[in-house]
C-alpha cells in the first residue's frame, strides 16, 4: 500500500535507520488495527460540500445529551458538519486545548454517573456520533498535536528525572539558552518559552502549563498516531490538527514551519488514510497562505487549512467599503494555487480573537482594523495583536452589516465555518469572561467570545420576528440553506468582474464575481458602501428579474446600469 511506503519514507527522513525495529512494530500494529476494525472509507472530498458549525459542547447545551437535543436545530440551520471545540479530558486551563488524556472525553460532557465505566462513556459518545450521522452531519474535533497539559501522565512521569522513560517525551534543558530565536506567541500573558520545574526548564510555545512534545523521540510520533486511530475506531470523521506549525524544533531557527514538521504531518496523513481513506485532517496553521499551502503538500499532507489572512481582510474590506483587500488577498500573488483535492476553510469569527498577528497582516492593516473594530478597551487582545469580540459586537449590532459580512464569506471560495451563536447575533459574554479570569488566573479576553446559550430566552427571541436575534437568525439561515444548493460555492472557480461608475471609473464599493462549477453559473454582487450605488456591469448573460432570495434586480439591459441599496447583496443565477 502507498500509505505504508509513505510512513516508512517519512520515518527515514525523521529518524534515519536508528529505530527500524520500532517502525516494524508500528506497521504491524497498523495492519492488525486495520484488520480488526474494517472502517468504511468516507466519500472523497466530502469536506468541499460542507458547511461547518463550530461549538463548545458544554457552552452550547451542557452535555452530549443536550447537544443531541439540538441536532435538529443545527440540521435545520443548514449545517452538515460539526466542529467540536476541545472535548478531550483536560484540567480546562486553556479551554480544553491543554489535554490530560487523549483517548477520553471529559466526564462532565457525558452527563453520566460518577461510577460509569470507560466503555459506558465511550458508548455515550458513539451514540451521539450515530445521531449526528443519521442526519448526515459529519463530526470533527480538536486535537492538540504540539503540546499536552502539564497534568498529562506522560508529563507527570517526565518531570521525575532523566532516567524516567517518559523524560524524553518533552523538551528539557538545564537553562533557557536553547531555541532563543523562537518568538513568544502569548505576548502579554507569558514572558518566556521556558518554565522552571525543579532543577530544569521545560519548553512551551503556549501557556506555561502546556509543555511541548518532543517529536525527536519516535515514540511520541507513534503514540500520537495511535490517539488518532482510537478516535477513528469510534466513528469520528476528522480532526482539527491544532498548532501544527510548531511541532518540530531545531536550534538556530524560529522553530516554525520547519521541513520536518511537514514530514510529521505527512506521516499522520498516511496513518489515517491507511485506516480510513478521506478522513479530514484540517491544518490549524496560523500563517501566511504561502506557508499554509505547504501543509497541503502535494495533496498528501492536510486535506484542508484555514485561510487565516482572509478573515481580517474581510473585516478591512467592510470598514474601507472597498473590495480591494479581499480581491488582493485571494490573488495568486498572496494565495497560491492549491492541489485539486484540498480545500480552504473560511470564517468570520471563531473561539479566538479577531487575530491581527504580523505573520499575515501588515502593521498598517493591524492599526486600521484595530482602530475600526476595537470599540471597547477591554476587547484589546495581546497588546494590539487582536480584538476579542463577537461578530455582532464588531458590527455594532447592525443586522444589515452582519448579513453582508456573511454573504461575502459564504460566497467566496472555500468551506465556511459558522461559530455557534453568531447565527442569532450572540453578544460578548462579560459575566463568563470575569468568571474565567478567577478560575484560570489569566486575563484572557478570548473568553468574551465564548459563553453559554440561554435557550429559553433565545426561543422567545426567535418567536419575535422584530427582535435582533430573529432578524439575524432568519437571514443567516436563509443564506446558508441557499448556499447549500449550489456546489459552485464549495468547488467552483471565481472570476472577478470590473465594475465602473457612469464616468467609466472603477467602483470599488461593489464586490462582483462569478462562481462557476460544471453547469452552474452564479453572479455575486455586494454593495460594501453605506450609500446606494449606481454602476455599470458588462455582463451579457440573462439575469432574470429577481435573485435567489427573491430580491428585485434593478438592471437596465440597454445601458448596463445597475442599482443596489446600502450594504445589499445579490446572488444571481445566470
Amino acid at each position: 500500500m502507498k500509505e505504508i511506503e509513505t510512513i516508512k519514507s517519512a520515518w527515514q527522513e525523521l529518524y534515519g535507520d536508528g529505530y527500524n525495529l520500532m517502525l516494524d512494530e508500528f506497521v504491524k500494529f497498523l495492519n492488525d488495527f486495520k484488520n480488526q476494525h474494517l472502517i468504511k472509507p468516507q466519500e472523497p472530498e466530502w469536506y468541499k460540500d460542507a458547511i461547518v458549525y463550530s461549538l463548545y459542547v458544554d457552552l452550547f447545551n451542557k452535555t452530549f445529551d443536550g447537544l443531541n437535543e439540538k441536532l435538529d436545530y443545527i440540521q435545520n440551520l443548514g449545517m452538515n458538519c460539526l466542529w467540536l471545540l476541545p472535548i478531550l479530558d483536560s484540567p480546562m486551563r486553556d479551554a480544553g486545548f491543554d489535554i490530560r488524556q487523549y483517548d477520553k472525553v471529559r466526564d462532565e460532557l457525558l452527563g453520566l454517573p460518577t461510577n460509569a465505566t470507560d466503555e459506558e462513556k465511550q458508548k455515550a459518545f458513539r451514540d451521539f456520533l450515530d445521531e449526528a450521522h443519521k442526519r448526515n452531519i459529519k463530526v470533527i474535533f480538536d486535537i492538540a498535536m504540539n503540546h499536552t497539559s502539564d497534568q498529562h501522565p506522560w508529563f507527570l512521569e517526565s518531570r521525575k528525572g532523566v532516567d524516567n522513560p517518559y523524560h524524553d517525551f518533552y523538551i528539557w534543558n538545564k537553562d533557557t539558552n536553547r531555541y532563543t530565536a523562537t518568538r513568544l506567541l502569548f505576548k502579554g500573558m507569558e514572558d518566556s518559552n521556558w518554565e522552571k520545574d525543579g532543577d530544569c526548564y521545560f519548553f512551551h510555545r503556549f501557556f506555561n502549563f502546556q509543555p511541548d512534545l518532543n517529536y525527536r523521540n519516535p515514540q511520541v510520533l507513534t503514540e500520537m498516531s495511535k490517539n488518532l486511530l482510537f478516535w477513528l475506531s469510534q466513528g469520528v470523521d476528522g480532526f482539527r490538527a491544532d498548532a501544527i506549525p510548531y511541532i518540530w524544533k531545531e536550534e538556530g531557527t524560529d522553530c516554525e514551519n520547519l521541513p520536518k514538521t511537514h514530514t510529521v504531518v505527512r506521516f499522520f496523513r498516511a496513518v489515517v488514510d491507511y485506516i480510513r481513506p478521506h478522513t479530514l485532517l484540517l491544518a490549524e496553521a496560523c500563517q501566511k497562505p504561502v506557508e499554509v499551502v505547504k501543509y497541503f503538500g502535494n495533496g498528501d499532507e492536510c486535506n484542508a487549512g484555514y485561510h487565516f489572512p482572509l478573515m481580517p481582510q474581510m473585516f478591512k474590506a467592510l470598514a474601507m467599503q472597498s473590495k480591494e483587500p479581499v480581491q488582493k488577498t485571494l490573488s495568486r500573488a498572496i494565495t497560491p494555487e492549491i492541489p485539486e483535492n484540498v480545500q480552504w476553510f473560511t470564517f468570520l469569527r471563531c473561539h479566538d480573537e479577531l487575530s491581527l498577528e504580523l505573520v499575515y497582516v501588515s502593521e498598517e492593516d493591524r492599526a486600521y482594523i484595530h482602530k475600526n473594530y476595537c470599540h471597547q478597551p477591554e476587547w484589546n487582545f495581546r497588546v494590539g495583536e487582536g480584538v476579542s469580540a463577537r461578530l455582532a459586537e464588531l458590527m455594532q449590532r447592525n443586522p444589515d452589516k452582519i448579513a453582508l459580512a456573511y454573504s461575502v464569506m459564504l460566497t467566496l471560495p472555500g468551506t465556511p465555518i459558522i461559530y455557534y451563536g453568531d447565527e442569532f447575533g450572540k453578544l460578548n459574554d462579560e459575566a463568563y469572561y470575569r468568571e474565567k479570569i478567577v478560575e484560570i488566573g489569566k486575563d484572557d479576553t478570548r473568553f468574551l467570545v465564548r459563553g453559554k446559550i440561554d435557550w429559553q430566552q433565545l426561543e422567545k427571541d426567535l418567536q419575535n420576528k422584530d427582535s435582533f436575534s430573529s432578524q439575524v437568525f432568519n437571514t443567516i439561515s436563509q443564506l446558508v440553506k441557499t448556499r447549500k444548493q449550489y456546489a459552485a460555492f464549495g468547488r467552483g472557480s471565481i472570476k472577478w468582474l470590473e465594475v465602473t461608475d457612469k464616468n467609466g471609473l472603477a467602483n470599488d464599493y461593489i464586490m462582483a464575481y462569478l462562481r462557476e462549477w460544471e453547469a452552474e453559473k452564479l453572479l455575486i454582487l455586494h454593495n460594501l458602501s453605506d450609500k446606494p450605488q449606481t454602476f455599470h456591469l458588462d455582463l451579457k448573460d440573462e439575469m432574470g428579474q429577481v435573485d435567489l432570495f427573491g430580491k428585485k434586480i434593478i438592471f437596465d439591459k440597454e445601458s448596463g446600469e445597475m442599482r443596489m441599496k446600502p450594504f445589499d447583496y445579490l446572488w444571481i443565477k445566470l
